[in-house]
Formats: C-alpha cells, structure tokens, sequence
C-alpha cells in the first residue's frame, strides 16, 4: 500500500492539461493502486493522477456505500451529460478546510480505457457522475472552484489561505 503525497494549490500542475494514455501498461495499473490507496487515505471518491503530481490522464472513482468497487479509468471522456443538473458539495484535498456546492449533470456517459487497456462506456449517476466529472477537470487543469462566480471563488480561496 502506497499512500502518495497530494499536491497543494495553487502548485502549478493543478492547472496543467494531462497527458493522453497511449496504453495500459504494469506502470499504469500500479498508478491506478497507489491512487486508490491515497482515495481511501483521504477518504474521498475520486482522485486524478495529477493530484499526486502523475500528469498522465489516469483517474479512480469509488462512490459505492461498501467500498472497494473503485473504476479505474485512463483517458476519461464525457460522450454525454443529462440535462437535469445535481448540487454537491466538492471538496479537493488539494485545497484543505474549505468546500463549495458545484452544480453538474446528475448523470454522464464516460468512455475510457479500463484497466484491460480496452475501451469502456459507462454511465455513472449521482455521486458517481460528480465524482467522474470532478476528476475529469482535474485532467484539463481546473480544479472545482473555477465553476463558482468570480466573487465565490475569490472568498473560497482567501478562505483556504486561513487553512494552508
């Protein structure tokens, strides 16, 4: 078990773009471990590979109520997002002690390379659709906050200086 430091705003790697996958590989599936070592450290539902400092597009998401049923996923792709939008609270452990309600499609079609280095389609709803979403951001180097207004964000983030 590797539990793998997570990096904290603003370090510039949080808003760098991840690279593509070219292919699964024993590297990438060890990756995927210590991701979701660190997910379940934390505890969270999700996790990108840049949050460790991985700038390769790799993501894990566990929102199941018993755990252990983590999705890994190399080069998530939302295909499709409903039009009826869900509230959640999002938190990032790349910025502690603070939290915002992000608004998001309540469900998403993603597709990605699983851990077979085959090409998936999922649907994911609820916590699951956030949370791959979330991740998703991560990926294209943006973090949550960058959904709120100017003046929600700019209070969120003085907010977090208190924490850091």
């Amino acid at each position: 078990m590797t539990v793998r430091p997570i990096l904290r705003w603003p370090d510039k790697r949080l808003r760098t773009a991840a690279a593509e996958v070219t292919e699964v590989t024993d590297d990438i599936r060890a990756i995927w471990t210590d991701m979701i070592d660190t997910m379940e450290a934390m505890p969270g539902v999700g996790l990108a590979a840049v949050q460790i400092g991985v700038m390769q597009r790799l993501a894990v998401v566990d929102a199941s109520e018993s755990r252990g049923q983590a999705v890994r996923m190399a080069n998530p792709q939302v295909l499709h997002a409903s039009v009826q939008p869900r509230e959640h609270e999002e938190a990032s452990p790349c910025l502690p002690g603070v939290s915002a309600k992000i608004e998001r499609p309540r469900a998403v079609t993603v597709r990605f390379l699983n851990e077979a280095g085959e090409i998936e389609e999922r649907d994911f709803v609820g916590l699951w659709a956030t949370s791959v979403q979330h991740q998703i951001d991560h990926l294209a180097g943006r973090m949550y906050f960058d959904r709120l207004s100017k003046m929600k964000r700019d209070m969120l983030l003085r907010k977090a200086k208190k924490f850091g």
